[in-house]
């Protein structure tokens, strides 16, 4: 007969046993019992189109995202679709402001913008009039974001009869300001009447005073990146490198963002996203303009890493 004391050292050594034995009988209802892994979520994406565009040409985008990022919610704003992209750039303002409210108030991480040629001056000018948006990255897709100064098969079936280089006489005009393409036609021949005239791009530069600048600046600068991204193929922004600030001197030369005074004055912020690190350019070669939102290459190397 064995002792009281070996007997309890025989039960030390088969309880971790037994323990294990028990543990595996009720594992999966366990398993069963707790709390699935939180998964971190993609941050929403918003798009708007450029000229004469709609949400169908974004569908090999939205595709991309899909795949790379899975479960991510991606809106596509339908709105001023085709000849409605014609209407004064404040108008869409106005209403892609009142689509993009409820979504970015449904998502307190934040959003993300990626926004299209014409689209890209759009978004500038939302997040210079949202107090509290709340806007993680801006990817300014192929945009003229200092403006436009060149013949377009667009400017040529609008004005036929109108060349870069006397255009100037329109859309400087009251009625020309009525034409999106005249709110950021920037011609660098005629400054003053640029900046007298232009009721949009000259505004949203600070380039002219008004009593809303600062307000703006601060707004604009609530932005985490600014992701900018063009090439010198493109064949529709007139300089290419409007896409990142530059733009043509009185000699047609073209003067980098960093030569730009609007940069060197800090007027809306550049200067100092800049010196942050919050500006990201990206430069992309043998794409057309047309071709930005549906090359899977330019996606995975400049908009992708950006939708966190």
């Amino acid at each position: 007969m064995k002792s009281c004391g070996s007997m309890l050292g025989l039960w030390g050594q088969r309880l971790p046993a037994a323990w294990v034995l028990l543990l595996l009988r009720f594992l999966p209802l366990l398993l069963l019992a707790a709390p699935a892994p939180h998964r971190a979520s993609y941050k929403p994406v918003i798009v708007v189109h450029g000229l004469f565009d709609s949400s169908y040409s974004f569908r090999h985008l939205l595709e991309y995202i899909n795949e790379t990022h899975p479960g991510t919610v991606v809106t596509v704003l339908d709105l001023f679709d085709g000849r409605e992209s014609l209407r004064p750039l404040w108008e869409q303002v106005q209403g892609f402001r009142e689509a993009v409210v409820p979504i970015m108030a449904k998502a307190p991480q934040g959003v993300h913008l990626i926004c299209y040629s014409q689209g890209g001056l759009v978004c500038r000018a939302l997040l210079s009039v949202m107090d509290d948006h709340n806007v993680d990255s801006f990817i300014s897709l192929s945009s003229p974001q200092m403006g436009q100064y060149g013949d377009t098969d667009y400017l040529k079936w609008l004005f036929p009869t109108s060349m870069r280089s006397n255009l100037y006489r329109i859309c400087y005009s009251p009625w020309g300001q009525e034409f999106s393409i005249c709110n950021y036609w920037h011609d660098p021949h005629h400054d003053d009447l640029y900046l007298n005239a232009s009721s949009f791009l000259a505004l949203i530069n600070g380039e002219r005073d008004h009593p809303n600048a600062t307000v703006w600046r601060k707004n604009f600068l609530r932005v985490g990146h600014l992701v900018l991204i063009g090439g010198p193929d493109d064949g529709v922004i007139t300089p290419w490198q409007s896409s990142f600030f530059g733009f043509y001197d009185a000699n047609e030369t073209v003067l980098e963002m960093e030569e730009q005074l609007v940069y060197l004055r800090d007027s809306f912020g550049l200067k100092t996203l800049l010196a942050r690190g919050a500006i990201v350019r990206c430069p992309m070669a043998g794409i057309s303009h047309t071709a930005w939102h549906s090359n899977r290459t330019l996606y995975e190397t400049c908009i992708e890493p950006w939708l966190s």
